[in-house]
């Protein structure tokens, strides 16, 4: 029997998409290409590549998906049959402006959005819109090399206009840009920048040189400013909306009560959770900036009237993903060989209280109440946990059906500790668990790692029908949304 929790009333109970791992029909409606569409597959033992090209005979991920632009509505009154109150799902920047820097917007896409976000309401559902999801358009990369270039900025300003004008009285919700924290690693040089990186595959562990950790760190600081710019476009449109930031964040505890385990903890914490926080919901870079800049020979090019924009653009609200925790080691670890463990964007050292996921992910869900009670100590503003979930082979049992109570198991141990934080007194606004129904992979390319409430038949090769089935943890969830959390057995 599970603990009772009292969550808010008008908790925003839901899930969440990224459009280039679900829509699919990447050239149809007028779209453009984005940068995802030059990301191949891969596995848990092959990186994904970017590819200048797209190449022949290689299987792209992104260019069908699940096809939710042709199953919008199916999923849609599937998500309304769960309860749903909230949606979040991304708008592809290249859908709207196909070459990213296009004077006028492109109808077909504007009408489709429209579509998505009339349907959620006619189940009672709240869209919260990501604008920016991994999903530059190819053209902003071709032209200046994604957000290596301050030409950018402008052009993503008007492509949140545009996207504020013409859904202001569908969207609320609105998040700038996803896991905007991931343009400080390596891989998020294509993914979260659109710039063109120094090695052909998403390595997470690449190594990179500093001249391209310099560029790296200064497209950074264009997004800032484009975030900071679109918020005030947004408030003034409508003083309604509420805007926040999407941070992927990171709960990491040093290895041992050595000092050197705890620095380091507290360096992993402090640049992965505020770096990007403090610049966005303070308006500043953070105290511990400057020497991290000398040391790593990083010389960002900020004028005045950036710092005004930054100090004018802080967000309403801080959102962020949670998968996993981690360990910090100064010192060799001696165990068995296997003392590393991967993530979705980070690693360690392996801590032996936790278990994993398939994918070596480690599963903790106090870390989650240590991370809101950490976040909400430094920033008193409502928080939002719009990614969290299971990625896991899913094995259709002898009765044809998908019995996942693992996913179960990690939802409710999640569920509970947002409870706990609560308890604790942090102001947490809603849950919207990655994936709700089955799409791409963004770390791997696969299908096989999968997250929803729903399967979708589509193999990690492109082959299904994509038809939909319900698993277990739907009506799970379906009861949880019901009772407004109170309810996890």
């Amino acid at each position: 029997m599970s603990k009772t929790y009292q969550f808010p009333q008008g908790f925003l109970w839901g899930g969440a998409v990224a459009a280039n791992q679900c829509e699919g029909a990447w050239k149809e409606g007028g779209k453009g290409e984005s940068v995802p569409d030059h990301i191949t597959a891969g596995s848990i033992t092959s990186p994904r590549r970017w590819t200048k090209q797209i190449e022949a005979n290689t299987y792209y991920p992104s260019h069908h998906a699940v096809d939710f632009y042709h199953h919008y509505e199916e999923d849609i009154a599937l998500m309304g049959e769960m309860g749903f109150k909230c949606f979040r799902t991304s708008i592809n920047w290249a859908r709207i402006f196909p070459n990213g820097y296009d004077d006028n917007p492109n109808p077909e896409g504007i009408a489709f959005y429209h579509k998505v976000f009339q349907c959620c309401h006619k189940y009672g559902i709240e869209p919260l819109v990501t604008l920016s999801h991994y999903e530059l358009p190819w053209g902003l990369t071709e032209k200046y090399n994604g957000w290596a270039s301050r030409d950018v900025i402008d052009h993503f300003v008007h492509y949140a206009y545009t996207c504020f004008m013409e859904y202001k009285d569908e969207v609320k919700y609105w998040l700038t840009f996803n896991e905007i924290n991931c343009a400080m690693m390596p891989f998020g040089t294509i993914m979260g920048l659109g710039m063109v990186p120094e090695y052909p595959a998403m390595d997470f562990k690449h190594q990179e040189s500093k001249p391209q950790m310099q560029k790296r760190f200064q497209a950074l600081h264009h997004q800032f400013v484009a975030s900071a710019k679109a918020v005030q476009v947004g408030h003034a449109i409508n003083p309604d909306f509420k805007i926040g930031c999407m941070i992927a964040g990171h709960t990491c505890y040093p290895y041992s009560c050595n000092p050197k385990d705890a620095l380091a903890a507290q360096h992993q914490n402090n640049m992965n959770n505020y770096f990007c926080g403090d610049v966005q919901v303070r308006g500043e870079y953070p105290y511990f900036a400057k020497r991290y800049f000398e040391d790593n020979d990083i010389h960002i090019d900020i004028t005045e009237n950036d710092r005004i924009e930054l100090k004018r653009g802080t967000v309403d609200f801080y959102s962020f993903s949670y998968y996993m925790s981690s360990v910090a080691a100064t010192q060799p670890v001696e165990t068995k060989g296997d003392d590393k463990v991967g993530g979705n964007v980070f690693g360690g050292v392996k801590n032996p209280y936790l278990k994993a996921s398939d994918w070596g992910w480690q599963i903790d869900p106090e870390g989650l109440r240590w991370y809101l009670n950490d976040v909400y100590g430094r920033y008193h503003i409502p928080l939002m946990i719009v990614e969290n979930g299971l990625g896991a082979n899913d094995v259709r049992s002898e009765d044809g059906k998908f019995h996942d109570t693992y996913r179960i198991d990690y939802l409710r141990s999640h569920i509970e500790q947002m409870g706990e934080a609560i308890k604790d007194g942090v102001d947490l606004m809603g849950y919207t668990m990655w994936g709700c129904f089955d799409l791409v992979s963004a770390s791997t390319g696969e299908m096989k790692k999968r997250y929803g409430f729903v399967y979708v038949d589509r193999d990690n090769d492109g082959n299904g029908d994509l038809h939909r089935e319900k698993k277990d943890s739907f009506d799970w969830y379906k009861k949880v949304i019901a009772s407004n959390g109170k309810d996890l057995d």
